[in-house]
């Protein structure tokens, strides 16, 4: 069976955007991570009440899940050649209950596979894991994204378990750069990703040319 995708030409599309869009990534999880350390140090202060914790946590959690999102929103500007901007970090609140669960649906299914002598989780993790994209990309529902996911797997999970080892290598090296590097190595990552998701479903990337 033909490769879907290449790993070569996925982390060559996503090192030319992200050097195209360097000051718009670094910014944008600079201002994520002074978010997340904002909530961190209001939730020390709120753990003195109660109900104050409750509603910090919930927001936190609320955030954390648009975030999520976001992340899957701007790569998929990129890799279809559009132009992405802050505004779509938090622009898929509509998406945010059909993507928690969907997400506990798939800690679960993972979860299963574990237990099951191990390899099946990793299989089941690799099969579903582009579930979040279709909720935001095809505007599907959880069973509907999970089970898409897994057919535009199919035929691919060595070449998708290569891409997440050579994933993980790469953003290793981004910690071992006094983490500094990973300003660099995330937004790799994150486009590689949106890039084989398109390339799973047979749409032509665009060219690494839009920058914000």
């Amino acid at each position: 069976m033909a490769k879907k995708f290449s790993n070569k030409e996925a982390l060559r599309f996503s090192w030319e955007v992200t050097k195209a869009n360097l000051g718009f990534f670094i910014s944008l999880f600079a201002g994520v991570l002074v978010i997340y350390l904002g909530f961190g140090v209001l939730q020390n202060f709120a753990d003195r009440h109660s109900l104050l914790s409750l509603v910090v946590s919930l927001a936190d959690w609320f955030l954390q899940v648009m975030v999520s999102i976001g992340l899957l929103t701007i790569p998929l500007k990129f890799v279809d050649g559009q132009k992405a901007d802050y505004g779509h970090l938090f622009s898929g609140y509509h998406h945010i209950l059909r993507y928690f669960s969907a997400s506990l649906l798939y800690m679960l299914i993972v979860l299963g596979g574990l237990v099951l002598l191990v390899v099946p989780g990793i299989i089941w993790a690799i099969r579903f894991q582009f579930f979040g994209y279709l909720i935001v990309d095809k505007n599907l529902g959880p069973i509907e994204a999970l089970k898409r996911s897994w057919a535009i797997t199919k035929g691919s999970v060595g070449e998708l378990f290569t891409f997440s080892l050579l994933l993980a290598l790469i953003n290793l090296a981004g910690m071992l750069a006094l983490m500094v590097g990973l300003f660099i190595t995330v937004p790799i990552s994150l486009l590689a990703t949106a890039f084989v998701y398109r390339k799973l479903l047979g749409v032509s990337s665009q060219p690494a040319t839009a920058t914000v």
